[in-house]
């Protein structure tokens, strides 16, 4: 018989797993016009269960991708939160009202539920007409990364070498092919075989809390209710008995469960409610929890990990889909700027050391929240337990929303005149705004002018200067790696956009002004809000909608400085 044949091709970033890290990553680099291929050992797509939660910051993001109206549209909106906790008659009875969320500046101050393969599909229908999709049922075997130095170093070679096999093929078909990668992105899940072939160790421990999948806070353990779509409802409840791990394997056995059992240990903590079934279970799991971060995100900035493959920790908080969509987010701006050839390797050493900080404040949350949510509630009879007021105000955190994700000095990331723009953080994302479009008073969301179109975005709070040095010098024949919006002072009525400068207006769509709408009902704080003077600023936005460096309209040479330490010039 002969021996099938061997295939092998190149690529310029491979991603092994097609979960919500995997399709957002995959998703976004098409969108940046880079060659990419993605794929799992699954022979089909998620159709239901797993992750569900979607919270305000993940929510802009898919919106800066043009996904949010489908996701919002298909989800079920959690604006409040009800609190239960123990009667002094027995049972449960609500205690408390509040918000879902609490930051002021989310632009959508609401959680969004949508089971995980709802969410996915999202993705796929957006990747699949740029020619993206999932190879499906195919694993790789070995991965191999050169050791030489300038071939590591330099951003046009293919440094991975990954074997991949394919599980559908016949016996006298291919089933192996080699691809030869610049990238790799591993978002195969907690027990990610990329992590481990490249030996990168996940820090942290496990807990003692085993859970199945209006916050119940009882005697008999702690239950989750999450509304969802079509009027159902996930149920994360507490479990207690240690029955349910295998002896042998030290690993939950879902043999010893089901849902029925499930369903009746929340019944306990709900008296003297009844939890009626009136359908089939869709989907049901149980695990323990692990709070752990890997010990790197990347191996010589050409495998990255995302995901749970870099972070694992509990459901509660709602984070897990979260986190990953937005690691993958943070990742492919940077490789896409590599792959075209406009920045330099170093910048993507920034998303380890922006995205593990995240992660490591995430565990130490998540540690917090669990042991509330684990704890027995505060009664007569258990003085030393969680009070009511201390679950209530931990809660409120404006963490979960997301909003508050705050990146530290780096190369992408710089630390000077942030009282030039004080409410626009470096570090931080951009915060909702309403301008007025010059040309005819139309309100535009100021989000909604910062697509993941993977260019620079420079806000000129002005009306007469020309920060043109770096634009000149960064400028690439046929393109452009800035988009320059112009916000103004002025009246809608009387304000004239030839006043000011040609670059300053590339577009008539690209000027706006700090005024009210046309009704009078909302604007015209935009300066204030922002914390812009009437001297003005120069604020970078990157790519994934951070503020990225700001400057005084007369220090231009400020964003030469920052743009220098990691962009290439055009030859």
């Amino acid at each position: 018989m002969p021996v099938p044949f061997v295939s092998y091709s190149e690529v310029d970033v491979l991603i092994i797993g097609a979960g919500p890290a995997g399709l957002m990553c995959a998703n976004a680099l098409a969108t940046a016009k880079v060659n990419v291929r993605i794929v799992d050992k699954r022979a089909f797509k998620l159709t239901t269960g797993e992750g569900d939660g979607i919270a305000p910051r993940t929510t802009e993001v898919l919106q800066s991708y043009g996904l949010a109206e489908r996701l919002m549209r298909e989800s079920s909106q959690l604006h409040l939160a009800a609190f239960y906790n123990p009667s002094s008659t027995g049972g449960i009875e609500l205690t408390n009202r509040t918000p879902c969320i609490s930051a002021p500046s989310a632009r959508y101050p609401f959680e969004l539920g949508l089971h995980q393969g709802a969410i996915q599909d999202i993705f796929l229908d957006s990747m699949t007409p740029l020619g993206v999709k999932v190879e499906r049922s195919t694993i790789p075997t070995s991965i191999e990364l050169s050791n030489d130095e300038n071939e590591l170093t330099d951003p046009t070679s293919y440094p991975v070498r990954v074997v991949l096999e394919k599980l559908d093929k016949s016996e006298d078909e291919p089933r192996e092919e080699i691809v030869h990668a610049k990238f790799v992105v591993g978002c195969d899940g907690a027990h990610s075989w990329i992590r481990k072939q490249v030996d990168i160790t996940m820090d942290g421990e496990q807990s003692d809390s085993i859970w199945g999948v209006a916050l119940v806070h009882s005697n008999h353990g702690s239950v989750i209710f999450i509304p969802r779509e079509q009027d159902r409802i996930r149920i994360y409840i507490q479990l207690e008995d240690k029955d349910f791990i295998n002896p042998v394997t030290g690993r939950l056995d879902k043999d010893k469960i089901g849902p029925e059992q499930i369903l009746e240990t929340a019944q306990k903590s709900l008296e003297p409610y009844t939890l009626i079934r009136k359908s089939e279970f869709v989907w049901w799991t149980i695990y323990s929890v692990g709070q752990r971060v890997a010990s790197k995100y990347s191996i010589k900035n050409r495998v990255f990990i995302t995901g749970d493959a870099c972070h694992t920790h509990s459901p509660k908080a709602g984070q897990g889909m979260n986190a990953s969509i937005n690691d993958s987010h943070n990742l492919a701006w940077k490789i896409a700027l590599v792959v075209r050839g406009w920045a330099d390797m170093p910048l993507l050493s920034t998303y380890e050391s922006e995205r593990r900080k995240f992660a490591l404040d995430l565990i130490a949350f998540d540690k917090m929240w669990s042991a509330l949510c684990c704890g027995k509630p505060l009664t007569e009879q258990n003085s030393d337990g969680v009070s009511p007021e201390h679950f209530f105000k931990t809660f409120q955190t404006d963490f979960t929303s997301g909003t508050e994700i705050h990146y530290q000095p780096s190369l992408a990331v710089n630390d000077r005149n942030q009282e030039m723009a004080s409410g626009l953080v470096l570090g931080k994302r951009v915060p909702p705004c309403k301008f007025i479009r010059a040309a005819d008073a139309w309100p535009f969301e100021l989000q909604d002018l910062l697509p993941s179109d993977f260019l620079f975005k420079l806000l000129v709070f002005t009306e007469i200067q020309k920060p043109k040095s770096f634009l000149n010098r960064y400028a690439t024949h046929g393109s452009s790696r800035f988009d320059i919006i112009t916000i103004s002072k002025g009246r809608k009525e009387t304000f004239n956009i030839f006043r000011l400068p040609t670059l300053l207006r590339s577009h008539w769509s690209k000027v706006f002004i700090d005024d009210t709408d046309p009704t009078g009902s909302f604007g015209g704080e935009g300066y204030s809000y922002y914390g812009v003077g009437p001297e003005g600023a120069l604020v970078v936005v990157r790519p994934d909608g951070y503020v990225g460096a700001i400057a005084p309209l007369d220090h231009v040479e400020d964003l030469d400085a920052y743009f220098a330490s990691f962009m290439k010039i055009p030859a």
